[in-house]
């Protein structure tokens, strides 16, 4: 489990890079207009849930602030590394 998490966080990362790459240099075409949309998305989405999660549960877990904001970048993938970390 924790090696397909790895690998999900670098298939994130990857994304991620692709996203910023187009912000300062645009994909031609429609491609960067698609792409900014979607980096808006996943920003409001992982942003959503890192709001949810230490809304509910931010004081029944020690978290570092490398985690809080790997929920930011890596969505759901850090949740469950999180979960993994902490209920061990």
């Amino acid at each position: 489990m924790k090696a397909l998490i790895a690998l999900a966080k670098a298939a994130i990362g990857f994304v991620w890079l692709i996203l910023i790459i187009n912000i300062f240099s645009p994909f031609p075409g429609v491609a960067a207009m698609a792409l900014y949309i979607m980096t808006g998305f996943l920003f409001m989405m992982h942003g959503l849930q890192m709001l949810i999660f230490i809304g509910a549960f931010g004081d029944k877990i020690n978290m570092s602030k490398w985690e809080m904001w790997s929920i930011l970048i890596f969505g759901l993938f850090a949740l469950l590394d999180i979960r993994r970390k902490h209920m061990m």
